[in-house]
């Protein structure tokens, strides 16, 4: 970035002088790329993809979870099974569409021959798609707030397997959305009591009663169990007798 002074524009040079006011500086760009004038159209282009596929799979329940779980191991084989579990109730799978738990999720739809989604993101590190996905259900992303948007809008539900930072930041985000009505109420289900706890014993102790930045209802927006049952059971429950559709219209 380049400085450049300005002087203040409601004073007039002689009372600069007088309040001993000096010329401020001005952070400028150091160079303005043309090109992003034409990120709308990407990003318009991602929507429209995005849109035009998942309109016609029905009704999903997206999984969360870290792309480093491996196969065999106790998370990944759940995942597997609740992806199963879902698809045999009659749900859909969108994952991230990478490896670890994603390709666990994608897999449990695979193996019943349900539908399988993947929504792959473009990233330096990680991010490859797995091989259980659907064909022509694997959508690819260059930005994450619009594949945020196609992992809302589809889904049903959202199971939160154990993750790093880009699974909070999913987590987070549904809770934030559910919390201020900007989508219709949905099951939060996160998986693992071991992993979790601490972060609702967090939330209850340090957010809610000491800093008092939520409220107590707020903890009612999610379940944390251990049980590929009671996933099933919280889902089906919440949907007893209502209608199934997308979360939101844009």
């Amino acid at each position: 970035m380049e400085e450049k002074q300005v002087n203040q524009p409601t004073t007039t040079e002689n009372e600069n002088q007088q309040h001993g006011a000096q010329p401020r500086k001005v952070k400028e760009w150091a160079k303005a790329k043309g090109e992003n004038a034409w990120t709308m159209f990407k990003v318009m282009a991602e929507f429209v993809d995005g849109f035009e596929v998942l309109n016609n799979i029905g009704p999903c329940i997206s999984i969360f979870g870290s792309a480093r779980t491996k196969p065999g191991t106790p998370y990944y084989e759940m995942a597997v099974k609740v992806a199963t579990r879902l698809t045999e109730e009659g749900y859909g799978v969108i994952t991230g569409g990478g490896p670890g738990i994603m390709e666990a999720g994608n897999k449990g739809a695979w193996m019943r021959n349900g539908t399988s989604v993947g929504l792959n993101i473009d990233l330096p590190f990680e991010q490859h798609h797995n091989p259980f996905i659907a064909p022509g259900l694997n959508l690819k992303h260059r930005y994450f707030f619009v594949r945020k948007v196609m992992f809302v809008k589809y889904a049903q539900a959202f199971v939160v397997m154990p993750g790093g930072f880009g699974t909070m930041d999913e987590l987070f985000e549904v809770l934030t959305l559910v919390q201020t009505n900007k989508i219709t109420p949905v099951p939060i289900i996160l998986v693992g009591k071991d992993y979790w706890s601490g972060l609702r014993d967090w939330i209850v102790n340090v957010m809610l009663e000491r800093y008092h930045n939520v409220n107590a209802e707020d903890l009612n927006l999610f379940h944390i169990t251990d049980s590929e049952d009671e996933i099933v059971q919280i889902i089906n429950e919440f949907y007893k007798g209502k209608s199934l559709t997308p979360n939101f219209e844009l």
